[in-house]
């Protein structure tokens, strides 16, 4: 299996499902997505096994008992995962694999890596930081998917998982959405063997 799991994480809003959405579309033969498992109630616009795999909390624990996922984090009260036999499809299947997840869960998969599971020489994680706190803050706002509170508490988040960014194979300091992607896109390209160049 030739395989590779590319694990980007940072803070909410700093542009991580755009940049994800943009190198799919481009490797799409190559790059697939591991769809996360959550908790948490769908927004307006998000559909039920497309963008998320949505189920009750009493399932998601269900999951983890069963040790059916790779990696999962409680993160705002919600429960978040992604499932092990959908990674280890993918690698059977000769695709590269997306992973946009949080840093807890990133750290999970880094674990993992190195106790030697079908992980091994296949983890590659990049931490998209943003240009500072301030202009995350703004960015959060712009977007109209949070209330008040919920954008102090992602603030909050935020700030912790800035400090684990040293710890990811690649940070990435946002500046444009073009800028971002050439960045992303090298990262990945450098890494792939099954992408073409």
């Amino acid at each position: 299996m030739k395989g590779i799991a590319l694990v980007i994480s940072g803070p909410a809003g700093v542009g991580k499902t755009t940049l994800c959405d943009r190198l799919l579309l481009n490797h799409n033969l190559t790059l697939t997505r591991v769809i996360t498992v959550t908790t948490r109630k769908p927004r307006d616009t998000e559909r039920d096994g497309s963008d998320y795999i949505f189920v009750n909390r009493k399932k998601f624990l269900e999951n983890i008992k069963c040790n059916a996922f790779l990696e999962y984090a409680e993160i705002h009260g919600n429960w978040y995962g992604s499932y092990r036999q959908s990674v280890q499809d993918k690698f059977q299947n000769n695709f590269d694999v997306l992973l946009n997840i949080d840093v807890q869960g990133a750290s999970a998969l880094k674990d993992l890596e190195k106790n030697g599971s079908f992980l091994c020489g296949k983890f590659h994680s990049v931490f998209i930081m943003p240009p500072s706190l301030n202009e995350l803050k703004q960015r959060l706002t712009k977007r109209g998917q949070d209330t008040f509170e919920n954008i102090e508490n992602r603030m909050k988040t935020a700030e912790k998982e800035i400090k684990f960014s040293e710890s990811f194979d690649r940070i990435i300091l946002s500046k444009t959405k073009d800028e971002d992607y050439k960045e992303l896109n090298d990262f990945y390209l450098k890494h792939s063997k099954l992408a073409k160049n």
